[in-house]
């Protein structure tokens, strides 16, 4: 799991600056059958991201703060805030090592983001108090909004889910603008926005969600279900490595 620089003035009491993760990715993991354990950012040639992947059977990139503008060819909106080209150099990284080694990805929220860049597609950087857009949540801890997808039948996202329809906690402000050529929008929500990302391959288990299914899980088992998945997936490809 890819862990998030927190500065010390975030944390009450605090002189000292962390990395950490909220413990509802270990947690969902955990029930899943998988063991979490998280990545600090740093610099990372691909030799070196290759070597710290095939330590791993999965890898899931987080939600976070926003994507790096720059990476997309635009200038950063009065909005867009936190961004570190640092901390998406490390996850691309690790995304393309793990893509290469054909290691199962879960994707989170700024996570499907990254992999729509990293591709070559577009962000809307702000997409609160659009015409027709509904409230996709606060980010930074400002509160979530439950929003409804519907999922593509026949997709490893669907396959994951046990199910067409979901509905998911987002905590976000920004959203895919143009998708990528060789990802597939395998969710939308009723507002049109992309809550699911798929590579048109299909040949490894990658996939990602725009929403928080670690934020839900404990109480919705279709969320539970895509954590449950995932470890699934990285066991399957452990024991093919293995025989």
């Amino acid at each position: 799991m890819t862990g998030r620089p927190i500065a010390a003035e975030r944390l009450t009491g605090s002189n000292e600056n962390y990395v950490g993760l909220p413990a509802d990715y270990h947690a969902e993991l955990a029930a899943g059958g998988a063991l979490g354990v998280m990545l600090s950012p740093r610099a990372l040639p691909d030799e070196e991201a290759d070597a710290v992947v095939a330590r791993f059977d999965g890898l899931v990139l987080t939600g976070g703060e926003d994507v790096d503008p720059a990476l997309y060819g635009q200038e950063a909106v009065p909005e867009t805030y936190g961004h570190d080209g640092g901390i998406d150099r490390f996850e691309e990284a690790l995304y393309r090592a793990a893509r290469r080694r054909g290691v199962p990805v879960l994707a989170i929220c700024r996570g499907l983001q990254l992999l729509n860049v990293v591709h070559g597609g577009t962000l809307s950087q702000h997409i609160v108090g659009e015409p027709g857009r509904l409230l996709h949540g606060i980010p930074m801890g400002g509160g979530g909004s439950e929003i409804g997808a519907s999922v593509e039948p026949g997709s490893r996202l669907a396959e994951a889910l046990g199910r067409v329809e979901a509905v998911g906690v987002c905590h976000h402000h920004q959203a895919v603008d143009r998708v990528a050529d060789d990802l597939r929008v395998v969710a939308r929500a009723p507002d049109g926005t992309v809550e699911g990302l798929e590579p048109v391959d299909g040949d490894d288990w990658v996939v990602a969600v725009q929403w928080h299914p670690e934020d839900s899980s404990a109480s919705d088992p279709v969320q539970r279900a895509l954590f449950t998945a995932f470890a699934q997936a990285c066991r399957e490809r452990s024991g093919v490595l293995e025989g």
